[in-house]
């Protein structure tokens, strides 16, 4: 038990990124090197040996299984379908239902076939790409390209696969062209709106021909490809093998990841919390990269242009050429983006919203203390209200002295109680969790002593994890901010604080979704003796948190209770959209006792608010027209109908700017105590005083303070003393 909980000083949201470094594999391709069968079928054998074991509820290794296996894994070679023709799948098909019986012998056919063929039809696709590009293309011709990779079948031909090909390299150029010719239009306008005097000094913008860029942007497509082969050549047979493995282990459930040996040290070091670059976190997402968090201080975060669901297209080092990183493996983008501090790379992505825009961002080292807890002040209607936001739910282990989540956040609590606030909000958005013990810490700051969280063991027994010493530092008005990737340890708070009745739950309809815990597992202390080298590890899940009144927090999260429109409201997003997360079930509840608090009235009249708010009504118009876009894959290959739709698209996108442009006209101050701090770090008082014009242009924070106010009437002061003297009951 203690080695498992000691697995949750790890913050969910890195071990969601190093775990992508391992499902990253499945866009790598393999190279020609070989390497020990006998060790590719000892792996298999551990593998499945310690999840069977190990695992909470292990899947039933047959034939569904099996199906699921090949489907993950045919995908993940080719996502898409611009190498393996459909003789190819018909040929690899009639082991659909046999890799379940291959698992358990430790056959290893299937996986020879599939690297001999992809080998073979790499190889064809290198001619292909070089062929294509050395000609311009004809952009006049009336044509589209069909994206949605997913439900478009292989080609029959090597004819129809190049024709493929072709289409996917045009629709590349053509969006290059475009946003070349963007950019000399921009520095042209620029540079006519100086003066006579400025323009002697200037240089004139060079204005390339149609042709010259066309020509550029087929150069870059090539060189970009050109890299991406090379890549192959430099990966191992070991490699390869890992996008099997990790095929048949995430069947098990989202969170169950083989890392091989060069990944279970790349895992090390990210758990170390070691930061550099941008300040963003990048998963693979089919041809691309995603941006699958911002780390709170980093230059992107501050930048405020990127966003999590942001798919990185190119990547450019300050002003010189951007290069494409369709199909490029994740740790090479990564090295592209990485870079000494205080250089530029430029980000071509494409948002959210479907709009393509170029991000300049200048590296910088994310500095620690920006992911630390933090406050702010405010007043309204002659009444003082605090803001904490928490990024993660940080502890040091190594030292229990040092600063965590927790004690900082009691601390916080009590100079805003010096200064005379009048209600409180806890903002977790973005907070992926971290450690267990500082979110049972935390919450017994706010309730009385009791159950927080409950958790089974994949032995089925349960333990009730509870606060029993943590004094109440505050029984105020208590309001908790939640989106849809406040996850795990952030769940956790949030259920206790919903079960309790102690305070209301503000934000996305629901939180992510993720109660289920993981332990890393080293496969080589099964062998002794070992003459075969490193086998890495095995990150498998072996419990499930509980909420107090017997909930699950997997899949469904936690509702929040005040629902606020939001950009991804309609999209699927969280653990319930993966089609092998574990399921939501329900167990006794523990022994409690909830706060008399009626917020009836309250949520009554938050809710009038928010539909009457005209940016609330822009933000779910605006995740109304991302969700209506996002199954939108067909492109036209005709320049102007391209660029007429682009137009048509940047149109729309302007309206839902000004969601951005918001302002809630509250002012957000620091506590006195900072002000002292401020006068002798001027950079730290400049960080400070971004956060607080981003909170002043918060329509959520806003929103929180309302309902804060709202609250006064209803406090939650007497519900400590009432409790004391009601009986434990099992359900709210």
């Amino acid at each position: 038990m203690k080695a498992i909980l000691e697995f949750m000083k790890r913050n969910y949201k890195i071990l969601m990124f190093v775990a992508v470094l391992a499902v990253a594999l499945l866009s790598f391709i393999p190279g020609k090197k070989e390497s020990d069968p006998d060790k590719d079928k000892l792996l298999l054998e551990l593998i499945t040996f310690v999840i069977e074991k190990g695992h909470y509820d292990p899947a039933a290794i047959n034939d569904d299984f099996s199906k699921g296996v090949y489907k993950d894994y045919i995908e993940g070679l080719d996502p898409s379908k611009r190498f393996f023709l459909q003789s190819d799948i018909d040929e690899f098909s009639k082991y659909e239902t046999q890799i379940d019986d291959m698992i358990n012998t430790q056959n290893l056919a299937f996986f020879d076939l599939t690297y001999t063929k992809l080998v073979q039809r790499l190889k064809e696709s290198e001619d292909i790409y070089k062929d294509i590009l050395d000609k311009p293309f004809d952009y006049s011709i009336d044509e589209t390209f069909d994206a949605d990779y997913e439900h478009k079948p292989y080609a029959k031909s090597k004819e129809e696969l190049k024709l493929r090909w072709e289409k996917q390299l045009k629709l590349s150029v053509l969006s290059s062209i475009t946003d070349k010719q963007k950019v000399q239009e921009k520095n042209l306008e620029t540079y006519n709106k100086k003066s006579a005097e400025e323009k002697e000094k200037a240089e004139k913008p060079e204005m390339k021909s149609f042709d010259e860029l066309e020509k550029e942007a087929r150069e870059s497509s090539r060189k970009s490809l050109d890299q991406y082969f090379e890549f192959i050549d430099d990966l191992t047979r070991d490699e390869w093998f890992s996008i099997y493995l990790n095929s048949i282990v995430e069947r098990f459930d989202p969170h169950t990841f083989y890392f091989a040996p060069d990944d279970k040290e790349k895992f090390d070091t990210s758990m170390r919390g070691s930061i550099e670059g941008i300040g963003a976190r990048l998963q693979k997402k089919s041809d691309y990269v995603e941006i699958s968090e911002l780390i709170p201080g980093g230059p992107a975060w501050r930048g405020k242009e990127l966003e999590q669901g942001d798919l990185i297209m190119k990547v450019a080092q300050g002003e010189e050429e951007p290069v494409d990183i369709a199909g490029m493996r994740l740790d090479d983008v990564v090295k592209k983006i990485k870079g000494p501090k205080g250089t530029e790379v430029r980000l071509t992505v494409k948002k959210v919203d479907g709009s393509i825009e170029v991000i300049p961002i200048v590296r910088e080292v994310v500095e620690i203390e920006e992911t630390y807890a933090k406050s702010s002040v405010v007043e309204k209607d002659g009444k003082k209200y605090g803001i904490i936001n928490l990024p993660k739910f940080y502890i040091d282990f190594e030292n229990k002295d040092n600063r965590d989540a927790a004690k900082d956040v009691k601390q916080e609590v009590i100079r805003l109680k010096e200064y005379g606030v009048d209600g409180i909000v806890i903002d977790l958005r973005n907070n992926g969790g971290g450690s267990l013990r500082t979110v049972v810490d935390m919450t017994g700051l706010f309730v009385p002593e009791g159950p927080v969280v409950q958790v089974k063991s994949s032995n089925k027994n349960k333990e009730v994890l509870e606060d029993k010493g943590t004094k109440v530092e505050w029984d105020g008005p208590l309001v908790v901010l939640v989106n849809n990737f406040s996850a795990s340890a952030s769940e956790i708070f949030a259920a206790a604080i919903q079960d309790y009745n102690r305070g209301l739950i503000l934000g996305s309809r629901h939180t992510y979704g993720k109660g289920t815990v993981q332990n890393v597992i080293d496969l080589n202390q099964f062998v002794r003796g070992n003459s075969m080298g490193d086998l890495g590890a095995l990150k498998t899940t072996t419990q499930k948190f509980y909420r107090i009144n017997g909930g699950s927090t997997q899949r469904e999260g936690v509702y929040s209770d005040i629902v606020m429109p939001d950009r991804y409201a309609y999209l699927q997003m969280g653990e319930r959209d993966s089609e092998t997360a574990m399921p939501w079930d329900k167990i006794d509840a523990a022994s409690y006792k909830p706060f008399k608090n009626n917020y009836d009235l309250v949520i009554a009249k938050s809710n009038d608010r928010i539909s009457k708010n005209e940016q609330f009504k822009l933000i779910d118009e605006n995740a109304k027209w991302i969700d209506a876009k996002k199954d939108d894959n067909q492109f036209d290959l005709n320049i102007d109908k391209f660029k007429a739709e682009l137009k048509k698209t940047e149109d729309i996108t302007k309206k839902f700017k000004a969601i951005s442009d918001y302002k809630n006209g509250l002012e957000f101050k620091p506590l006195p105590y900072e002000q002292a701090i401020f006068d002798k770090d001027p950079a730290f008082a400049e960080k400070k005083e971004i956060w607080y014009e981003s909170l002043a242009k918060d329509v959520y924070v806003e929103e929180a303070i309302n309902v804060l106010g709202d609250m006064q009437d209803k406090s939650a002061k007497t519900a400590v003393t009432l409790n004391k003297k009601e009986k434990p009951i099992k359900t709210r």
